[in-house]
């Protein structure tokens, strides 16, 4: 985890939504990040979820309607001290009510004052019944609050505990961190991306040989989903990940492009390419595929006991093809995993490739190759030679590596 979501301080509004429910799994998380979080209950909200859970998990007392304009907590001004201590504050989910309390400036209740009274950056996660979410005047409070700075998400599709199905679903508690960490993302490079499109290529390529077996690899996909998050935190405008089968969550807000052969990944790069500022080619493509793939399961009594001789033919190089294509102003960075004479090799690619940085790394480490958290990379830049190492887990590396590149 990124030293920078440690030891925050988040303000968590919790409105009178079935979805509040999710409110100790939220709280949880940021509990082991090691966040201090105080929590606010509006009084439907005490309704359908504990105080005392959330306030075991968080170590601190629960902020009720009943403490805003009381004899024995008034005088506290909770919501100006709560307003002023915040470096983020969160509504989830956030009723139809409070959403319009949030678009209105409506102080009359103690999440709506707090609301009112910081400046910190302020994340609502509208949950609601679809009709509601649609109706004129919901629409009209979402347009509100965000010409006031705030942070909308729009909420998920699906069924809801109303028996019906559309838009109206609060996010999962995975996805409310997300949004929740890129407020809380560092100042300084917040909008180091703004306005730019970013492709990234992520996970493994799977080349069948029949119906049911493949030649793959065993990528994660975590270094392509790590290097796709940062640029969303950073401001860009759009992030195309074109991802193999993997099973990790895409960054919210990401378009998302699923694709099995280097084939189709090449064919989806291609469609999108011109319009990309940057490029990352993170993916770990497989550079051969069956000469002639089987229509029917290859049984083991068709080949007699002998030994099976499989013809294989050369894929597409993906990155190659992009690098001759590429346009001026375009940034290409490509990955590079290796097993031996890694800064030769990388060098090498990054000519024969037209690259702008390659990202290299020893994948026969244990902290470095496929399927683990962490990774140990060397920076290469065709202008300058190496131009950093960076280790710690993906993140920490994908971080580093939009630094070097933003900052050539």
């Amino acid at each position: 985890m990124s030293r920078w979501k440690t030891d925050r301080r988040i303000v968590y509004g919790v409105s009178g939504g079935i979805a509040a429910y999710k409110a100790p799994l939220v709280v949880r998380g940021w509990a082991k990040a090691k966040c201090d979080v105080e929590t606010i209950l509006t009084e439907a909200a005490e309704t359908l979820v504990s105080p005392l859970a959330l306030s075991t998990l968080t170590n601190r007392r629960v902020w009720r309607e009943r403490d805003f304009l009381s004899v024995e907590c008034g005088w506290e001004i909770p919501h100006i001290t709560l307003a002023d201590w915040a470096e983020v504050v969160v509504v989830a989910p956030c009723t139809a009510n409070v959403l319009r309390l949030a678009a209105q400036g409506d102080s009359a209740t103690l999440l709506g004052a707090t609301l009112l009274a910081t400046r910190a950056p302020v994340v609502l996660f509208p949950a609601m019944n679809v009709h509601m979410w649609e109706h004129a005047t919901t629409q009209a409070n979402v347009e509100k609050a965000r010409t006031l700075g705030y942070e909308v998400v729009r909420p998920e599709e699906g069924f809801l505990a109303c028996n019906t199905s559309g838009t109206g679903r609060m996010p999962d508690p995975p996805v409310i961190w997300e949004y929740v960490w890129k407020a809380l993302y560092p100042a300084d490079k917040r909008s180091s991306l703004a306005g730019k499109t970013v492709l990234v290529t992520a996970g493994p390529t799977r080349e069948y040989l029949d119906p049911v077996r493949f030649i793959s690899n065993p990528s994660s996909g975590r270094m392509g989903y790590a290097m796709a998050r940062d640029a969303w935190r950073r401001g860009a405008e759009n992030v195309i990940l074109v991802t193999g089968p993997v099973e990790i969550p895409p960054p919210p807000c990401a378009e998302v492009v699923h694709v099995e052969s280097a084939a189709q990944m090449m064919e989806e790069c291609l469609k999108r390419s011109e319009r990309a500022d940057f490029i990352v080619k993170a993916a770990a493509v497989g550079d051969y595929r069956a000469a002639e793939p089987r229509d029917q399961k290859l049984k083991r009594a068709e080949n007699g006991g002998a030994n099976l001789w499989l013809e294989l033919a050369e894929n597409p190089d993906i990155v190659r093809e992009l690098g001759s294509r590429k346009p001026q102003g375009q940034v290409i960075i490509g990955f590079a995993a290796e097993t031996q004479d890694l800064e030769e090799n990388a060098r090498r690619k990054i000519a024969a490739k037209n690259l702008d940085f390659i990202v290299a790394n020893d994948v026969s480490a244990e902290d470095a190759g496929f399927g683990v958290e962490t990774n140990r990379v060397k920076i290469f830049s065709s202008a300058a030679g190496l131009a950093g190492e960076l280790e710690g887990t993906k993140e920490e590396v994908a971080e580093g590596i939009w630094d070097r590149i933003l900052g050539r």
